[in-house]
């Protein structure tokens, strides 16, 4: 579903990716960790077009999506869920999750966006006690509920969450990873950057590990989670 290779982007002569290359095929969740400054939201980020790229190649479904706008990338089938979750405090709750949906509404999908709907209310049901609430007056937890509730609306074919664990109590962090794993279940494939290593080893299917802009290693979420490097610099053992 999604292949990049050799990606390279800069902020001004500050280079933060450096020919990383990776792989998502449909269906799987790969997550991506690795210390800060590592690169990981930067990789998210150009991605979905919000950092241009400064070389190398990104194909989703065998479309090149590199210099393409953000509102092209998402009509393509790719949304994000920032991180600390970006959303709009002062509109309610139910603009907010509508919002995620805007570039379909006029494509006739008004009752796909009903259905979609309620599918967030279901997973969420602390959304729908708060429908008409501002979205700024959540907690943090229910505003990352919110982030992905939206991030979900407007159907992707991969979505991508970056640090969903961020700023949460542990409580509320599983049950985010429970959900993401539900979302999966309902035929969205996820790329999870996460510092949370051990939650996200845990949900992945593969993984990659990000060191100073580059890929250090690569594999299977369950034999990284049991290698030895990556057990000392990420899981504290």
């Amino acid at each position: 579903m999604l292949k990049i290779e050799n990606l390279c982007t800069f902020y001004g002569r500050i280079q933060a990716l450096r020919g990383v290359s990776l792989t998502i095929a449909e269906g799987e969740i790969v997550a991506v960790i690795g210390s800060n400054g590592a690169g990981k939201s930067t990789l998210l980020n150009t991605i979905s077009g919000m950092i241009p790229s400064r070389s190398g190649r990104i194909e989703f479904d065998g479309t090149p999506v590199a210099g393409l706008r953000p509102d092209q990338i998402v009509r393509l089938g790719i949304s994000q869920v920032p991180e600390r979750r970006q959303i709009f405090s002062t509109m309610s709750v139910m603009d907010n999750l509508i919002l995620g949906a805007y570039h379909r509404y006029g494509r006739g999908e008004k009752g796909a966006i009903d259905r979609d709907l309620e599918f967030v209310f279901e997973i969420f049901p602390r959304l729908r006690e708060r429908i008409k609430q501002s979205a700024g007056t959540l907690s943090g937890g229910e505003q990352q509920m919110l982030a992905l509730g939206r991030g979900w609306m407007a159907k992707p074919k991969l979505l991508l969450m970056d640090e969903p664990s961020l700023g949460l109590a542990p409580l509320m962090a599983r049950e985010i990873f429970r959900v993401s794993g539900q979302l999966r279940e309902h035929g969205t494939t996820i790329l999870l950057v996460e510092q949370n290593a051990r939650a996200a080893l845990e949900l992945a299917d593969r993984a990659y590990v990000l060191e100073s802009g580059r890929v250090a290693c690569e594999g299977k979420a369950r034999e990284l989670a049991s290698d030895e490097r990556v057990q000392k610099a990420y899981l504290g053992k």
